[in-house]
């Protein structure tokens, strides 16, 4: 199978951001202030991968967001458009997928593509609109990474963008779980549905490595297994360490919420080898457990996966290993958020070089400037 790795990400008018060009490693680590735009980051992504989905599209990609005008950039001047483009490596070919888009100034205000480009090792495959675009309006509704009929050139990264994995795993929704068909919804209401659909072999072997590193976390876990009840409903069994033999198993409804997200995050690190997208991982988890989110990254899905990582946390930024290369700064300002990658400033790569942490680098670019003041209230 193909693997992929995003190698750049420009964003013109997206949500927070006027203009960001970044440069992306396998490991991104991406920290900012609340409301500074870590997410809608990641939406980026995210966006493209809903428009690739089988079961997606332009349209429905667009208004899952609330439309054009929650989409388009406050701080969008002269350039009204939206534009996002990603530079991916897939296998040993350079691709660029690039989509502008705006919506009509009259009329049923539909969203409309204004550009759409794919190149491959530099030569163009595809430059929209063309003339039958020109004649036809309505053809600007799709994109033609949508549409099988039109993406034979390119489709393998259209497979791939479709492959694309969020997570967020919410522990109140794995304990309320679907009898449908798996979605692979990030945020877990259809995880259990995920694990029964595994083939057997596979789910077992992921379930003895997740136990493992479970035991470590939770030492009186000691064994994990998937069963269905009465109903065919699946459900996660937990056997936890008893002075009575056999009467330590417990459900998922019974799991603490920092293990079910643990049990999320390494299900995540070993279910494909398509980039990864991560939120806040270290929500419900011990500080000592965070520190090796970093070093479990590296070594998640051999040496091609790429993941994506927004956080908050200190502790998961304390890793030595973390290099400027791997490390975006967001900052809000007048004319949106400003986004920098830590290597193109001289001075944090000779901070980082003296011993400095990127939690520490992180805490000293990204605070609140006025945050002492909140110790006042009341």
């Amino acid at each position: 199978m193909a693997t992929m790795r995003f190698t750049r990400v420009r964003l013109t008018n997206w949500k927070n951001f006027r203009d960001v060009d970044l440069l992306l490693a396998r490991r991104v680590f991406i920290v900012g202030p609340n409301a500074s735009g870590k997410s809608n980051l990641l939406d980026a992504f995210r966006f493209l991968r809903d428009i690739a989905d089988p079961e997606g599209g332009f349209q429905r990609a667009v208004k899952k967001r609330g439309g054009v005008s929650q989409i388009r950039c406050l701080h969008a001047r002269r350039q009204p458009q939206v534009e996002v483009e990603v530079e991916a490596v897939v296998d040993s070919d350079r691709w660029v997928y690039r989509l502008e888009f705006g919506q009509e100034t009259r009329g049923q205000r539909r969203p409309l593509i204004r550009g759409e480009k794919v190149t491959k090792n530099d030569e163009v495959l595809l430059d929209r609109p063309d003339e039958a675009d020109r004649s036809d309006d309505s053809r600007l509704t799709q994109t033609f990474l949508e549409q099988v009929t039109t993406n034979k050139d390119f489709r393998v990264v259209a497979d791939l963008l479709a492959q694309l994995r969020y997570l967020h795993v919410i522990p109140q929704l794995v304990r309320k779980p679907r009898s449908t068909d798996a979605r692979r919804d990030p945020y877990g209401s259809d995880f259990l549905q995920q694990l029964a659909t595994t083939p057997k072999g596979t789910l077992e072997s992921r379930l003895r490595k997740i136990n493992k590193a479970l035991q470590v976390a939770v030492p009186q876990l000691k064994e994990l297994k998937l069963e269905r009840d009465e109903l065919g409903v699946p459900h996660l069994k937990g056997l936890y360490e008893h002075w009575r033999p056999n009467a330590g198993w417990q459900s998922e409804e019974h799991f603490s919420d920092g293990t079910l997200r643990l049990l999320g995050l390494l299900w995540a690190f070993l279910d494909g080898d398509a980039p990864l997208l991560l939120e806040e991982p270290e929500a419900n988890l011990h500080s000592a457990v965070v520190r090796f989110i970093p070093s479990m990254m590296a070594r998640a899905g051999g040496k091609n996966r790429q993941i994506l990582i927004s956080t908050h946390s200190p502790d998961l930024l304390s890793d030595e290993g973390i290099g400027p290369e791997e490390l975006i700064l967001l900052r809000p300002s007048q004319e949106g958020t400003e986004a920098r990658l830590a290597a193109a400033d001289a001075e944090i790569r000779t901070l980082l070089e003296a011993g400095e942490t990127a939690a520490g680098i992180a805490a000293a670019r990204t605070s609140p400037e006025k945050v002492p003041q909140l110790a006042l209230f009341g």
